[in-house]
């Protein structure tokens, strides 16, 4: 619920607060006094488009902030928590919106900035803007059809089936692709299978080639290998041509043997050291020699290593950069060959699944069609009589569905009980709002068979009856009661009173009627210079109030006027609206 809200640089407004009633709030003032700007205010802070011709002149920029009461544990808080905000101490949430006069915007949540994305997500669930505008959105096709989907709580079916649409469409495409390349599919194929029999047979191990590279360098600097090894193994053991050369091993066994014989306990740990050296030696000594033997056991080997060198090479110039790429594009060929099989069999189970999710499709859109029809019949019963307490009883309001026959052509036809149609992303419904404006009448879509003013009253109706359909909890109105006086005007400012039960209601009007239902009456007043500041938004009461209603009715301030507004209070006070109206 929105507890206030503060303006400043917006049009005519220098700056000025709002502290609207929980229930049913009316600002009223003179043609050009900015009340319309408080609608403004309310749009920016929704993440409505920031105009920066809106910007009052003289100011850099426009700024709004609104708090909301909210739960420090519900989903505001949660969304501000996104992005590092949080709650003011009191536990409500503040959002602020400005636009600068270079038409720069920004927006901040819980004391952070935050992008106009998550502004939108805050408000979303608490706002709902309803301008002239708003009211014109009723007139399109896909607005009368979300109207009747929220009517009908339709947003867990219509995931339900778009899901499933989504998957259909995939399936279809998949498979009309397979038919239309049959043969370039059956080419690409075929080159695949003979690339990876012929990797297969030549098997590449991972990092074959870099281990090849180390050993064939290893084997072509076998002289230099060969060398040191005999060097360090005669210098260990001793050469076979040189039986008397000093060793390493043989001067190590003879230190060791002089201090064994000393006989000292000192010298005989000394010894015990000088074994271990001994057999590590040893240990060196023995795997030289065998490395000295596998250089000479095959000396064709390193041919071997060379021929096989080549053939990775074969492979890495087509298919890699080296063997990892090739193991690499091994796997990404055999994924390939999954989507390219366009053999009959192939076909024919692709043609099964299309042909089972068009069912799953048809069925899921004729549950949506079922719950729709029985909907609108509801809708246009509930709208009709609300109708009749705004002055248009005559009038009678029809929601129709109609389910749109497919095309032959028609990429999006689905077999729905016996029937092809249109499977759209919203289904297979054309919803469309008709009125007949009195017995005997023409039905005519709304945009031809209602004013401007029959409009804004059917608007309210179906707001009136959507409001336990609606989770918003502040809805704004400007001047809904446009085009409308008299007794039509009494019955608006009631219904927009019922609304208030469950709902925050802020109505910018013009007419009396409506103004003296509310809770709390606001008067936004244009100073000097057609400014408006803190002192020209003001609450009025008692006195007042008449003074305002009486300028309402008819421009004076005489008894007569004083007297008819006070009559206009004193009827809306027992107002059947199901709570007290205020004075």
């Amino acid at each position: 619920m929105l507890h206030e809200l503060r303006i400043s640089g917006l049009g005519v407004i220098d700056e000025a607060v709002l502290e609207p009633h929980p229930g049913f709030t009316v600002v009223t003032g003179e043609t050009g006094a900015g009340k319309t700007m408080i609608v403004t205010a309310l749009g920016l802070i929704t993440g409505g488009r920031g105009d920066p011709a809106r910007v009052r002149a003289g100011c850099d920029r426009a700024v709004v902030e609104a708090r909301f009461e909210g739960e420090s544990d519900g989903t505001a808080a949660r969304i501000v928590g996104s992005v590092g905000g949080r709650p003011d101490e009191d536990g409500s949430m503040i959002a602020v919106r400005s636009v600068g006069a270079d038409g720069r915007s920004r927006a901040h949540v819980g004391g952070r900035s935050a992008p106009l994305a998550i502004l939108t997500e805050l408000t979303d669930p608490l706002v709902a803007v309803h301008g002239q505008s708003e009211a014109l959105t009723l007139l399109r096709p896909v607005q009368q059809r979300a109207v009747l989907d929220r009517f009908a709580d339709l947003v867990g079916d219509l995931v339900a089936y778009r899901r499933v649409r989504t998957r259909w469409q995939e399936a279809v495409s998949d498979l009309a692709n397979r038919r239309g390349r049959v043969r370039e599919n059956a080419q690409r194929e075929q080159m695949l299978k003979l690339s990876l029999q012929e990797i297969t047979q030549i098997a590449p191990l991972p990092a074959e080639d870099v281990n090849l590279v180390a050993e064939v360098r290893r084997r072509e600097n076998a002289d230099a290998v060969r060398a040191g090894a005999q060097g360090a193994l005669s210098g260990l053991v001793g050469a076979e041509t040189l039986t008397d050369a000093p060793t390493a091993v043989g001067m190590i066994q003879g230190a060791r043997h002089d201090l064994v014989t000393a006989g000292d306990p000192r010298l005989s740990q000394l010894a015990d050291q000088l074994e271990q050296a001994s057999v590590i030696l040893a240990d060196v000594a023995a795997e030289l020699s065998g490395l000295l033997g596998d250089l000479d056991a095959d000396p064709a080997q390193l041919e071997e290593l060379l021929a096989r060198q080549a053939v990775l090479k074969s492979l890495t110039r087509r298919y890699g950069s080296d063997v990892d790429a090739v193991r690499a594009w091994v796997c990404d060929a055999e994924r390939e060959l999954e989507t390219l099989d366009s053999s009959d069999h192939r076909l024919a189970e692709l043609q099964e699944q299309v042909d089972e999710l068009a069912g799953a499709v048809g069925h899921a859109a004729l549950r949506i069609s079922e719950r729709r029809s029985e909907a609108a019949a509801r809708l246009g019963a509930l709208v009709t009589e609300e109708l009749a307490h705004l002055a248009m009883g005559r009038a009678a309001v029809r929601v129709s569905v109609t389910q749109r026959p497919a095309v032959a052509s028609d990429a999006d036809a689905v077999e729905v009980a016996g029937r092809r149609l249109t499977a759209g992303a919203d289904g297979i419904d054309q919803v469309e709002i008709v009125m007949t404006a009195h017995p005997g009448a023409p039905e005519l879509p709304i945009a031809k068979g209602a004013s401007g003013g029959e409009l804004s009253r059917v608007m309210l109706a179906l707001e009136v009856v959507l409001t336990d359909a609606d989770p918003v909890a502040t809805l704004v109105f400007d001047e809904v009661d446009a085009g409308v006086g008299g007794r039509a005007a009494t019955e608006i400012g009631r219904r927009l009173a019922l609304l208030a039960r469950n709902h925050q209601v802020i109505v910018v009007t013009h007419l009396a009627q409506v103004a003296a239902f509310a809770d709390r009456h606001v008067v936004v007043d244009a100073g000097l210079f057609g400014a408006v500041g803190r002192s020209d938004l003001r609450v009025v009461a008692g006195v007042d109030r008449e003074v305002e209603l009486a300028r309402m009715l008819g421009g004076t301030n005489g008894s007569s006027a004083r007297a008819h507004a006070r009559d206009l209070l004193g009827a809306t006070v027992a107002a059947p609206t199901g709570r007290r109206r205020a004075g």
